[in-house]
């Protein structure tokens, strides 16, 4: 996380406590972590997969509508909220890493500094059954 806004840093330290799953990326979409609670639902450990661009992560868990149709990245709420800014929510299904289907609510945030930088975004999402 060096070389990354403190405000991003500090997400990231707060991501650790929170016992939901959270998802942090930088401006330009980049995954830089997700927390334990997430890698449960994601099915790896974000040690195992690393940061990746939104290209890789906003279609890796194949993101679906409850028709099973496919969710462009576009459509997605961190996706939404790194190009607007703005907060976003939507519910959906993944598919893990390791296959397990999944439908999730996500709520995206921007990370904006003091000086009014926008420094990346966080989504906090959950199971819609109620585990994280």
């Amino acid at each position: 996380m060096s070389g990354h806004a403190i405000e991003v840093i500090l997400s990231r330290q707060l991501a650790d406590c929170l016992s939901v799953p959270v998802f942090i990326v930088d401006p330009e979409g980049n995954l830089l972590f997700y927390n334990p609670p997430a890698e449960e639902i994601l099915g790896k450990k974000f040690q195992d997969t690393g940061p990746m661009p939104v290209g890789d992560w906003g279609t890796s868990f194949l993101p679906h509508d409850e028709k099973g149709n496919a969710i462009p990245p576009e459509e997605l709420p961190l996706v939404q909220t790194i190009h607007n800014h703005k907060p976003a929510h939507k519910t959906f299904w993944i598919n893990s890493l390791n296959g397990n289907s999944t439908e999730i609510s996500v709520t995206s945030i921007p990370i904006i500094g003091r000086s009014k930088k926008f420094s990346g975004a966080m989504a906090i999402f959950w199971n819609k059954e109620g585990k994280s």
